[in-house]
């Protein structure tokens, strides 16, 4: 049998690791042997593994130190970064490492070092001074990219959080769970992140218009309570037909019932703004008054509007351009204390693929489907809030109000 030994350290047993890492061992055809395993004995203390991990060849053996690198495992006896230089643009060198969203760090002569810009599904490049993630589309020829697992610690989020405010759900997604509690303790916790200078953003569908909730978040941007908004054409092609013709998607907002010939309303919405050349410009002639597009702009927080295939218009702030709009999602959501997803499954999962696992991310959606879709593609830490996204963000803005 080939053997080699490895070591983890963290809230193992509480976070389902500990087990993780032993059925990942066995399932995979190996074996192992436990050296240590020290139990941390209170909430504030670590625990610790030494682990012997067996198999029959050293290529089975490998492929199973390469599945625990994910579970935060790492050799005992941890060897220097093996950094190969790419041979061309957008290529990486065979053997490249790919990213987790988790907190990662690479041993480099004789030294760990934090990985920068962590995001799911990049690679790691030494520019000299430091180790950064990079998109495979971004590598450049001669960038120096880490290869193997043997030199990567990771370091997955743990099941509990310092955080008592945050910690009142779990991570399991359920719809009977109390939605007042839900929206208290997200308003506490909106609280402290602005309290402290830290940074929310808003990830937003359009059903958030449909179901009636474009104001309070309008009213929330108003306040400061959030510094960042991501959305696709839609929420802003609809909060403007809201604004100039009280409908959305052609359906009265006050009466519920559909206005003759409201079909339109949303490409005659766009075509105001056309006219104006701009939202901003529509604001500055005083066309446009109030609704989140409004508040989005006066506040001056970054936002962008990623465009898709089924987009009518677009607006003119829309970003058509897919790369550059995933850049400008991610310039967004650096150094992001907070982000709250709204009723949006394909931007919010698209955002949670390029946030670090430590943020804390609440989604919000009627439909359990799209928080275990989520989870799924790798943003465990989401948080699901099961109910309407209108009554949840009025609620949200009348408990904030005081």
């Amino acid at each position: 049998m080939n053997s080699r030994n490895f070591s983890a350290e963290g809230h193992l047993i509480d976070s389902g690791i500990f087990s993780a890492i032993l059925n990942t061992i066995l399932d995979e055809g190996g074996d192992y042997v436990i050296g240590k395993f020290a139990v941390g004995k209170n909430p504030d203390e670590t625990s610790r593994l030494s682990i012997t991990v067996m198999a029959d060849t050293p290529e089975r053996l490998q492929k199973i130190a390469d599945m625990l690198t994910d579970l935060g495992v790492f050799e005992a006896e941890v060897p220097s970064a093996e950094l190969t230089p790419s041979q061309k643009d957008a290529c990486a060198p065979e053997g490249v490492y790919s990213t987790t969203n988790h907190r990662t760090e690479v041993f480099y002569r004789g030294t760990w070092h934090e990985v920068a810009g962590q995001r799911m599904d990049a690679m790691i490049v030494w520019n000299g001074t430091a180790f950064g993630c990079t998109k495979l589309r971004d590598i450049k020829r001669g960038d120096l990219v880490v290869c193997g697992t043997d030199s990567i610690r990771v370091y997955p989020p743990d099941a509990r959080t310092d955080n008592e405010i945050f910690s009142f759900m779990s991570n399991e997604v359920s719809s009977e769970r109390s939605g007042s509690i839900a929206v208290r303790k997200t308003a506490e916790l909106l609280r402290q992140v602005k309290a402290s200078g830290g940074k929310c953003v808003v990830v937003c569908g359009p059903v958030v218009v449909h179901t009636g909730g474009s104001e309070a978040l309008a009213s929330l941007i108003r306040s400061g309570f959030i510094r960042g908004f991501l959305g696709g054409n839609a929420v802003a092609v609809h909060d403007l037909e809201k604004q100039f013709f009280g409908t959305s998607l052609g359906i009265d907002l006050e009466t519920g019932k559909v206005v003759e010939h409201g079909h339109n309303h949303h490409i005659r919405a766009i075509n105001i703004i056309n006219g104006h050349g701009s939202i901003r410009n529509a604001i500055a002639a005083g066309t446009l008054t109030s609704g989140l597009m409004y508040e989005i702009e006066r506040s001056g927080i970054p936002y962008c509007l990623a465009g898709s295939i089924r987009d009518d218009g677009p607006l003119p702030e829309t970003v058509n351009d897919m790369i550059e709009a995933q850049d400008r999602y991610a310039r967004i959501i650096a150094d992001a204390d907070l982000i709250i997803m709204l009723s949006t499954m394909l931007h919010a999962i698209g955002t949670g693929n390029m946030t670090p696992s430590y943020v804390q991310t609440i989604c919000v959606d009627i439909n359990p489907a799209v928080v275990t879709k989520l989870a799924d593609r790798g943003s465990g830490q989401a948080i699901g809030i099961v109910c309407d996204v209108g009554a949840f963000l009025r609620d949200l803005e009348r408990e904030l109000a005081g």
